[in-house]
């Protein structure tokens, strides 16, 4: 079924899943298109961004934000165009970034909804390398891993949304980049394409050994977006005073039980005191949302000067979005996960 402008199609939470999400989790329903009140606008979604951290909003375990509610709809961010209005400073056909979720139509009171005009030039890029997905790299990079020019900044994750944005910043920035990626495609892009030093497979045999032959020096920035072993292979190769920016964990994000094998707690915290490492968690827009403005100039100067280069994955269809962040969480994505729920 595709978008109509008759009814209105939302995947709402069914259950909360225990390990990763299957097709009990999520169900399609359908009901009417909702009328604007006085003050309010109708969007109809044309993209729809499928990030890691809706994993945790599936959940109803504490957390910074409120977990979505059973029966509620599936929260995410959208690039949408405006039906109808009744707010000011909207008018039909605008462009908007906007809160939608899963579903096909939303009313809005203007309320973090940013208007994009009636023709922006690549529109889905505000929801990732224009949007949440850079802002992400950008902070988390710039402001708490700070990296000096030749130092060596390892990112896991490094083709998608924020990990590719990683590497390409530290190059402009003067350092060493080198990523950590699943299978010998995307690392072979991180390196021909984004212009990474080196690229590691994380499925490799000897994954942790090729880590350490391609950071001779150390590693002086961890960008974390991954966890489990990937980690493991990192921290021995930390140099005193590495900053790691705390990103994700998505290989914990489907976890039913604690890890096996020994207790690294020990080792971890005496590796982080004895070397002196600055680790900090971050949640973009509540920590670093004042530095939007200074990212939007720096990036799209940085993507009209060649310096830094973009990939979507695009899945067709609302009904796909299951499926695709499933996928996502696996890490079978290549670049930014969007759904086209419409087309323009």
């Amino acid at each position: 079924m595709t978008q109509s402008n008759t009814v209105n199609r939302k995947l709402i939470l069914a259950q909360r899943p225990v390990g990763a999400p299957d097709d009990a989790t999520l169900r399609l329903e359908t009901d009417a298109i909702p009328e604007p009140a006085e003050g309010q606008m109708l969007l109809r979604t044309v993209y729809l961004s499928l990030d890691p951290y809706m994993r945790g909003r599936m959940s109803d375990a504490k957390s910074y934000a409120e977990p979505v509610a059973i029966g509620g709809t599936m929260i995410g961010g959208t690039v949408a165009r405006v039906v109808k209005s009744n707010v000011k400073g909207f008018e039909v056909g605008d462009w908007v970034l906007s809160f939608n979720g899963w579903q096909d139509y939303a009313l809005s009171d203007g309320t973090m909804v940013t208007n994009m005009g009636k023709n922006p030039e690549a529109p889905s890029w505000a929801l990732g390398v224009l949007g949440m997905p850079g802002l992400t790299a950008y902070a988390g990079l710039l402001k708490i891993g700070d990296p000096k020019p030749g130092e060596t900044v390892v990112v896991a994750a490094a083709t998608g949304a924020v990990g590719s944005q990683v590497g390409q910043i530290a190059k402009i920035k003067g350092a060493r980049a080198v990523g950590i990626a699943s299978g010998a495609e995307k690392c072979a892009y991180a390196v021909d394409e984004l212009g990474f030093d080196a690229c590691i497979d994380r499925f490799a045999d000897d994954f942790a050994e090729q880590l350490a032959a391609n950071c001779p020096a150390g590693i002086d920035v961890y960008f974390e977006n991954v966890g489990g072993a990937v980690f493991k292979a990192v921290l021995p190769l930390l140099n005193a005073n590495a900053r790691i920016p705390l990103c994700g964990l998505i290989a914990m994000y489907n976890a039913t039980q604690a890890p096996e094998g020994p207790d690294m707690s020990g080792a971890l915290m005496s590796t982080f005191l004895v070397k002196k490492i600055k680790v900090q968690g971050f949640i973009v827009f509540d920590d670093f949302g004042h530095v939007y403005p200074e990212f939007s100039a720096d990036m799209m100067a940085w993507i009209k000067e060649g310096k830094i280069k973009y990939r979507e994955h695009l899945v067709e269809g609302l009904e796909n979005a299951p499926s695709a962040f499933l996928d996502l969480l696996e890490g079978r994505n290549f670049g930014k996960m969007v759904i086209k729920v419409a087309e323009h």
